[in-house]
């Protein structure tokens, strides 16, 4: 995984770029997912996260062509729900249509279908992304032991896992073992499985003159992780974007790693 020329983006194994900072829309529907992501969009967010379990698809679609952005210019992701693996084409189909899309950026399996890696539903999505329906394609919540049970079985290894993460959750090794095999990490819940309020963070913020929401998310980015906030509050999507004006030194950072325990 490297950074482009951006700054913004990291390059998936794949050779796709994908938006370091990305707006999550789990548990956003209606019109409040409409409005978000308009505004998401409006403040600068070139990169959308969905899923079909969220039944918000067709609200970020059409906020997505209401915009006026080109769609090349968003990368777009959606998900697989656990229990469609019998139905693997039909819920791209369905996708895409409620997306009102061509193709997405990235498809995910969302959780591992009953548990199991489930390589049969990982070689469907490889024949989905040849036929241009998903440019990359991924996995969600997978652990290391299933990840290198799709690469054995497929030869193809995952260009992203999904999983939840936060300076609280930060485990070096889990995120070595992804490194090391090519697969980009990118987490969600970044503000829900932490405590903003620490002292160590909210030192760091004072410092910068920022917040300890931005220190999470920068400590994100300075790590080379994909980061997804979600909010409906247009001042916070706002400050959840504006991360590129500071930056943490190395001992801001280990200091961040370290509650993780």
């Amino acid at each position: 995984m490297t950074f482009t020329d951006s700054g913004h983006e990291v390059q998936l194994s794949d050779g796709h770029a994908m938006p370091i900072i990305g707006f999550g829309t789990w548990q956003i529907t209606g019109d409040a997912a409409y409005e978000a992501v308009r505004h998401a969009l409006d403040v600068g967010y070139r990169h959308l996260d969905t899923a079909t379990m969220y039944r918000n698809e067709t609200e970020v679609g059409r906020a997505l062509r209401d915009s006026g952005v080109p769609r090349e210019q968003v990368f777009v992701t959606t998900k697989l729900p656990p229990d469609a693996e019998d139905r693997v084409e039909q819920t791209m189909a369905d996708s895409l249509e409620d997306l009102g899309l061509d193709y997405v950026d990235l498809w995910l399996v969302h959780w591992p279908p009953g548990g199991q890696a489930a390589p049969h539903v990982w070689n469907e999505f490889i024949a989905l992304r040849e036929r241009g329906l998903t440019r990359s394609i991924g996995v969600s919540n997978y652990s290391t032991a299933q990840i290198d049970e799709l690469t054995a079985a497929t030869g193809v290894t995952p260009a992203v896992n999904q999983i939840k993460w936060s300076p609280a959750l930060y485990d070096a090794q889990r995120f070595a073992e992804l490194s090391e095999r090519g697969v980009t990490l990118e987490g969600y819940s970044p503000f829900r499985a932490g405590d903003l309020a620490d002292p160590v963070l909210v030192d760091i913020a004072d410092d910068h003159g920022v917040t300890s929401a931005q220190v999470v998310l920068r400590w994100h980015i300075e790590h080379g992780i994909v980061v997804i906030p979600k909010s409906v509050t247009p001042e916070r999507i706002r400050t959840n974007f504006d991360v590129f004006g500071f930056s943490l030194s190395d001992e801001e950072m280990e200091r961040i790693d370290s509650l993780g325990g």
